[in-house]
């Protein structure tokens, strides 16, 4: 399915739309307020923050050029309010800075697999349809997830498997790739998924859902170096936060939320020593929480919207800043 033959705002509904707007409200109504969406993907979100607050001028970011060009679709009717950037994550605040923009009023991270990605059948992401395993979300460089299967030992492939997949027959899967890659490379979805359902016992099938869930989420992640971009990028959208700005994160699995969860801790803990009797202003925590723990959606979203389900929202403002400072 081509940009030309598809509708971006059809294909996409924004997880958690109101409640990411309602905690980032009080920042986006700053006159001449940035809007930072870095990860744009089909831009839902970004447009609801176009629609509700007229001051603002938002950039987009992605490292996934067609959807650039399908939000750009989207998007087009604000104008110059709207500003794409190409870039993965953690790249992306060090050329919003190259571009003139120093500081930002919010920022929202919606992580993991894009509605565009998982519906674009030849891009390898969807277990459900054959296609090249490719899984790249830039197809322009990097290892593909053929490469992946084709070229890593069966420990690395394991290790991947386990911490990335959260896979428990990680090692039966891994033994399996690497006999039968002697036969012939991995190249198409179809044939790894006959795979994996050879070597998930059939009892576990029936309970824990389909058997490539966990094997292509985790060569997703390795293939995008997502948790590596993901842990480099949070500080630095934190360190580009006006203070008075406000940080929302939408998290899908459960390593990426406890990324989120240590940052977002850290800010918000004094750094002062226990045994310190008067908190300096630089030992004082630089965030504060504005979610208790993760939000999840309700129930009418998640059966709305299946995609949901697995979501986790936490939000924080910047209380003041650490410019020259070292946290």
């Amino acid at each position: 399915m081509s940009h030309t033959d598809s509708n971006a705002a059809e294909r996409h509904t924004p997880v958690m739309r109101e409640r990411i707007l309602e905690l980032l409200a009080p920042s986006l109504e700053t006159p001449g307020a940035v809007f930072v969406d870095a990860t744009l993907g089909m831009g839902g979100h970004t447009e609801a923050v176009l629609e509700r607050f007229s001051g603002v001028t938002a950039y987009g970011v992605d490292r996934d050029t067609e959807a650039l060009a399908l939000a750009g679709e989207r998007l087009q009717r604000f104008g110059d309010r709207f500003r794409p950037v190409h870039a993965v994550y953690d790249d992306a605040f060090t050329e919003l800075v190259r571009l003139g923009v120093r500081e930002s009023q919010a920022v929202l991270f919606d992580l993991g697999v894009s509605s565009l990605q998982l519906d674009e059948t030849q891009r390898g992401f969807s277990y459900s349809q054959d296609a090249p395993l490719d899984m790249r979300m830039d197809q322009g460089e990097g290892p593909t997830a053929a490469d992946v299967l084709n070229t890593y030992d069966a420990a690395a492939l394991e290790r991947i498997l386990r911490e990335y997949g959260e896979e428990r027959f990680a090692r039966r899967i891994a033994r399996a790739v690497v006999r039968e890659r002697e036969k012939a490379p991995f190249d198409r979805s179809a044939r790894l998924v006959d795979l994996l359902r050879d070597a998930i016992p059939a009892a576990h099938q029936r309970t824990g859902g389909h058997p490539g869930k966990r094997t292509f989420q985790a060569l997703r992640i390795e293939v995008n170096r997502e948790l590596d971009s993901w842990a480099g990028a949070l500080p630095q959208a934190i360190e580009h936060l006006a203070v008075g700005g406000r940080i929302a994160i939408l998290a899908y699995h459960s390593l990426e939320d406890r990324i989120a969860k240590q940052v977002l801790a850290e800010g918000t803990t004094s750094s002062a020593p226990v045994d310190l009797p008067v908190e300096l202003p630089e030992h004082e925590p630089y965030l504060r929480r504005l979610t208790r723990g993760a939000e999840r959606p309700s129930e009418q979203e998640t059966s709305e919207n299946p995609r949901a389900a697995s979501a986790r929202l936490r939000a924080a403002e910047r209380r003041r800043s650490t410019k020259g400072t070292s946290r």
